[in-house]
């Protein structure tokens, strides 16, 4: 079952829709009105995300370059809240998705005629994906079947994004640009002024690109990317149903790093 909200965060966001605790506090509701046993607790795993909406957040109020490593940093303490009440109520398998690289993402590399990332915004990522793993190091230390894990979904992208460069074979170039774009700044993807005309272009096949509009994937985007995370995510279950679970094994050994 999903209980996210597309443009949500940990915080509120421009989208006025539940943001990540109450998500949670749906998910307490429904084990508390018995729609989830301990059975299906403990044979279940939470996949838990968080893809930078916070940040877009951050950005419209405002927010200046200098203080956005504070800011991630306090995105970073309300998620470790967050995942110590998933926590509470007896997963025992939860598994956290890394932040994509936000500056590969085209409404960044637009700036970069779309064929670079914005290295700037990609150290604060990585900022981001350290942090996320000092927190799932803190919480498995509390521990005795350490949990919490990290899906690389970071590294699936940059892989992917690495491999768009090489070749153009698959991906077009320049290899960041979205399929679907605004015919200017006060439109998006879809948009269609008062007289219903569109005020977007569309390129001539999806497949031949990474992304689909200024922040989210194609469908063979996404196989990609999908495709490049499978095999942490196979490792990952195969840990998760060995006894080795039980014994808290080494965190290099289970825990991806970006």
């Amino acid at each position: 079952m999903n209980f996210a909200h597309g443009g949500s965060g940990v915080f509120d966001t421009w989208i006025k829709e539940p943001n990540m605790t109450s998500q949670i506090n749906t998910f307490k509701q429904y084990i508390a009105d018995g729609v989830y046993s301990k059975r299906d607790l403990d044979k279940s795993m939470a996949i838990v995300a968080l893809s930078g909406n916070d940040y877009t957040q951050y950005e419209l109020d405002g927010g200046t370059d200098e203080g956005l490593r504070a800011y991630i940093a306090k995105v970073l303490d309300q998620l470790e809240v967050n995942l110590r009440e998933i926590g509470k109520t007896g997963l025992k398998k939860v598994a956290m998705l890394s932040l994509q690289p936000l500056g590969c993402l085209p409404n960044k590399a637009v700036f970069l005629s779309y064929e670079k990332c914005d290295g700037p915004l990609n150290n604060e990522t990585v900022f981001h994906n350290t942090l996320l793993q000092q927190i799932v190091q803190r919480l498995n230390s509390e521990t005795t079947d350490s949990p919490f894990h990290i899906l690389d979904l970071n590294g699936a992208f940059l892989s992917v994004i690495k491999r768009a460069g090489e070749s153009t074979s698959h991906f077009g170039s320049p290899m960041l640009k979205p399929c679907c774009i605004a015919t200017s700044a006060e439109y998006f993807c879809g948009s269609v002024d008062g007289n219903g005309v569109k005020q977007y272009t569309l390129c001539e096949n999806p497949n031949h690109n990474i992304f689909w509009d200024i922040v989210h994937p194609t469908q063979s985007g996404w196989h990609a990317i999908s495709s490049a995370l499978k095999p942490s995510f196979d490792k990952l279950v195969r840990f998760y149903n060995s006894d080795i679970h039980t014994q808290r094994p080494s965190l290099s050994a289970s825990v991806a790093t970006s």
